[in-house]
């Protein structure tokens, strides 16, 4: 670095006793240990630090020792790629060593360990993940990382191409990074090369691709790079669904968020750039891997059908009652937030806005109310239990959701007894 970096006074975490216990004990009789990565980019960048990272010269069971002795407890939590995490206080630190590539395949790769630190730095994926601090703040900047943080630059170490073919999932992280710190236009060789080498993406497991996409579409804004990820044919490749569909909603849906206060939210995100097509949604909650939640509430919004902006409160009640609740809501919401982009040339369009914002409160607010009859009710008053209560159940049931709730229990076993007396 020509001039010197710090992270002293811009880094709460710095002055942890225990962190700084933890890269004293390990930097002691020529070693050393540095934090490294995502805290030291995170407070370069002014965004918030989750997790501290460790990298040492120390071998895994050298960590391990040192550790141990000045009263750590050590997890060898990847021990075989040189991952100990220690325990301080009930906080984990992973502390890692060294490393440099031998043989990778594309998703995975076999590791020698080494006390380079510019060939630590150099199999990182980008200039910005491959900084460390030192224990008194100063920046080790061995790949150019400060000079893309402040132009929020999302660059490959070295050959953008050769960095992907170590591991495809890094196409989709340069995504991911570029819509949660890039700014302008995504650096071109690396944007080319994601393009070039897209099909490597087929390799990987559809865990890895979700769960990128999932960070990737809880971004701030993640508008910018998904257009780049569909002019480069990432985004068709690993979400099909979208080529027809179009991205344009994110924009719109960012936008609602910011103005009404809404939490960045993946699946509606999701949904706002795939079509309402219940087989297709089951297809990509299975091909993806979603999560049994995640996979039932896009079919629940798929299979909802969208209220009118001029449906009533009470026929808002009843589709709340007899479908889906979340897929109503999903579906008022992306309701809103079509309207809300049209309102900005189309004065019915800002009335409609109104209306769907009013529906989407009463839907957020509003709580199912229990049946007052039950099968024993009708039982109690000499009827058979058998298939035809079920089907006057189903049918006092209707007339109570149709009165808007309203019909009280007594008003029900009354209709029970004079359908039980037209019966006989």
């Amino acid at each position: 670095m020509s001039d010197r970096v710090t992270l002293a006074g811009r880094a709460a975490w710095l002055a942890d006793k225990n962190l700084q216990r933890i890269l004293a004990v390990l930097s002691e009789g020529g070693e050393e240990a540095r934090v490294a990565g995502g805290a030291v980019r995170n407070t370069l960048l002014g965004e918030p630090v989750a997790d501290i990272d460790i990298a040492t010269t120390t071998l895994p069971e050298e960590t391990v020792r040192r550790g141990e002795a000045a009263g750590f407890k050590a997890v060898p939590t990847g021990a075989e790629h040189g991952t100990i995490t220690l325990v301080v206080a009930s906080h984990p630190y992973e502390v890692t060593t060294l490393r440099a590539d031998i043989e990778t395949d594309g998703r995975r790769a076999k590791v020698r360990f080494g006390r380079d630190w510019q060939a630590d730095a150099a199999r990182r994926d980008f200039t910005i993940n491959g900084l460390y601090a030192q224990a008194d703040g100063t920046v080790v900047d061995l790949v150019g990382g400060v000079a893309d943080i402040e132009s929020r630059t999302i660059r490959f170490i070295g050959d953008a191409e050769g960095r992907i073919r170590e591991d495809f999932l890094r196409i989709l992280r340069f995504f991911r990074f570029f819509a949660w710190y890039g700014r302008g236009r995504p650096d071109a060789d690396g944007l080319k090369a994601c393009a070039r080498l897209k099909d490597g993406l087929d390799g990987l497991s559809a865990e890895r691709v979700w769960s990128e996409l999932r960070r990737l579409l809880s971004a701030p804004d993640p508008s910018r790079a998904m257009l780049w990820m569909r002019q480069a044919g990432v985004l068709t490749k690993i979400l099909p669904e979208s080529e027809k569909w179009g991205i344009d909603a994110i924009h719109a849906l960012v936008g609602t968020e910011r103005d009404l206060g809404w939490s960045a939210d993946p699946m509606l995100r999701l949904e706002a750039i795939v079509p309402p097509d219940v087989a297709r949604m089951a297809a990509l909650a299975e091909r993806l891997k979603l999560s049994k939640a995640e996979a039932a509430r896009l079919a629940d919004w798929a299979a909802a059908t969208p209220p009118a902006a001029s449906a009533s409160d009470l026929a808002l009640r009843q589709a709340l009652y007899r479908g889906s609740q979340g897929g109503i809501r999903d579906r008022l919401s992306l309701s809103l937030v079509s309207a809300r982009a049209r309102a900005v040339s189309d004065t019915e369009a800002l009335l409609e806005a109104g209306a769907y914002g009013r529906l989407l409160k009463l839907a957020q607010k509003w709580e199912k109310p229990a049946f007052p009859l039950k099968g024993a009710d009708l039982t109690a008053m000499g009827m058979t239990p058998g298939p035809e209560i079920g089907k006057l159940m189903r049918k006092l049931e209707d007339a109570w959701i149709e009165s808007g709730f309203s019909l009280a229990r007594d008003a029900l076993i009354e209709r029970a007894a004079e359908s039980q007396k037209n019966d006989v």
